[in-house]
């Protein structure tokens, strides 16, 4: 009886963290977000997201604007966030040699990862120029378009490149095979170039980062407009 009581309790705080976690990810494209607004996104009560972001607020993890009652994330997270910036994170360790790049290229630099069956930008330098490829940080992509996300993708083990492939999301219009064939192209040149697949209007070239033990970190891309980056640059 202790243990079946023990187990119930377990998976309601275990589903109390998730939705927790919810709320919070429910910030990552707005910077406020009202009771409602936040209730209506991950599909629970006003109720049950009042108590949640009561916590949250108690530890600091969101704070309620005093003026129009909506919430935003708290500071305890800017806390947390000091804890990332170690030696083997490529976002910070790869920023100045993308810096570099940038000045040497004047064209706009990005750093993906793959996260389960997206792309992440993880970190970005744009162009100083005025008319330039603007990447803010955090953004998701698919992983069908792209030279990021071909580079992601071909230097992924089979069993990831099967399970990306088989997504029922995958575009219709974009050919498997045609895709397979792009990626071996690409694990022979070493590079991945996109003109105008995601967006009208823009080029991308992509190269992998690779560890020590030679295993696919990231893929740094240099993206700009494509009657500037032209194929032939």
């Amino acid at each position: 009886m202790i243990r079946k009581v023990f187990k119930v309790e377990e998976k309601m705080t275990v589903r109390a963290v998730e939705r927790a976690l919810d709320i919070l990810l429910c910030f990552t494209d707005k910077l406020e977000l009202s009771l409602t607004e936040i209730s209506t996104h991950v599909g629970l009560n006003k109720s049950t997201v009042f108590r949640l972001l009561a916590s949250l607020e108690k530890k600091g993890f969101v704070m309620r604007n005093q003026d129009n009652e909506k919430y935003r994330l708290g500071y305890r997270l800017w806390e947390l966030s000091s804890n990332l910036t170690h030696i083997d994170d490529p976002a910070v360790m790869l920023l100045p040699e993308m810096e570099r790049l940038r000045d040497a290229l004047d064209e706009t630099i990005s750093l993906y990862v793959r996260d389960g069956k997206e792309r992440v930008r993880i970190q970005a330098v744009e162009s100083k120029q005025t008319i330039r490829r603007v990447a803010p940080i955090g953004v998701r992509l698919p992983l069908s378009v792209g030279a990021s996300s071909k580079i992601l993708v071909a230097y992924a083990d089979p069993e990831t490149q099967k399970m990306i492939l088989n997504e029922p999301q995958w575009p219709t219009n974009i050919d498997k095979e045609t895709y397979m064939l792009q990626l071996l192209q690409i694990q022979q040149l070493g590079y991945a170039t996109s003109m105008e697949e995601r967006e009208v209007g823009t080029a991308a070239i992509a190269a992998p980062i690779k560890n020590q033990s030679g295993k696919l970190v990231a893929a740094l891309s240099v993206s700009g407009p494509s009657g500037r980056l032209t194929l032939e640059k």
